[in-house]
């Protein structure tokens, strides 16, 4: 694997609120503790990651409610109910502080290594909550991608294989609970390099485990690290 470059990233890693904007969200306690603010387990799996992989880690801990680091400047969802109100200097405020600087920093690791002449394979850590409205969303895992892009597309047939492998009472499914094509980081960053230099892939863990008993999350945690590894060891 000398030729591959791991980064990992976790865009929703906690729920905090900078003190100046903490008015906002007076009335949104229970949104900020739900899914809705954060996507709880996803830091200490990419802690995780990182680790095993001697992979630079960038992470945030402020909530998505604040400003969505995952979507792209001009998404509707950019923005919550909480700052879509805000004036525009503040909205950019907000960019130029918490936005931006995340952004710069992921783009600048997948530049370096593209640069080195390294394929960097980009694994964003996320979790899901188990419903959403009268949604039950049925899978463990699930490992999102692009579909048109190769590396991206063997990489998570051969991690799925590898992930059942080691428990087949998981439910591994691709692209899902949301489709890897959606606009988000990776989307960004698959048009700024092409395949076979850049692979990203989103892997989403089902909350009702990084919610769950600890011994069984630090288990799964493990499994997904060394289900990676075999599929990187395989596949480069």
């Amino acid at each position: 694997m000398n030729r591959v470059r791991v980064l990992v990233t976790c865009e929703h890693g906690g729920n905090k609120i900078p003190a100046p904007y903490r008015p906002l969200f007076a009335k949104m306690r229970s949104a900020l503790a739900s899914h809705r603010g954060y996507d709880p387990g996803a830091l200490a799996l990419a802690r995780d990651l990182a680790k095993a992989f001697d992979a630079e880690l960038v992470y945030s801990t402020t909530s998505r409610l604040l400003v969505e680091l995952n979507r792209s400047p001009n998404h509707k969802q950019l923005f919550s109910e909480a700052t879509l109100g805000l004036p525009p200097p503040e909205q950019e405020r907000v960019l130029a502080r918490y936005y931006r600087p995340y952004r710069d920093w992921v783009e600048s690791q997948v530049g370096a290594g593209v640069a080195a002449g390294a394929h960097v394979v980009h694994i964003s850590s996320h979790s899901f909550t188990p419903q959403l409205g009268s949604d039950v969303r049925r899978a463990d895992v699930g490992l999102l991608y692009d579909p048109t892009r190769r590396s991206e597309r063997d990489l998570c047939l051969t991690w799925r294989r590898q992930i059942l492998s080691a428990d087949r009472t998981l439910v591994v499914r691709r692209n899902y609970p949301y489709r890897g094509s959606a606009d988000g980081l990776t989307t960004h960053l698959r048009k700024r390099y092409p395949d076979g230099r850049y692979t990203g892939v989103e892997i989403e863990v089902n909350q009702k485990h990084t919610t769950g008993e600890a011994a069984r999350w630090r288990a799964l945690r493990n499994l997904l690290v060394d289900s990676l590894r075999s599929t990187l060891g395989l596949m480069y």
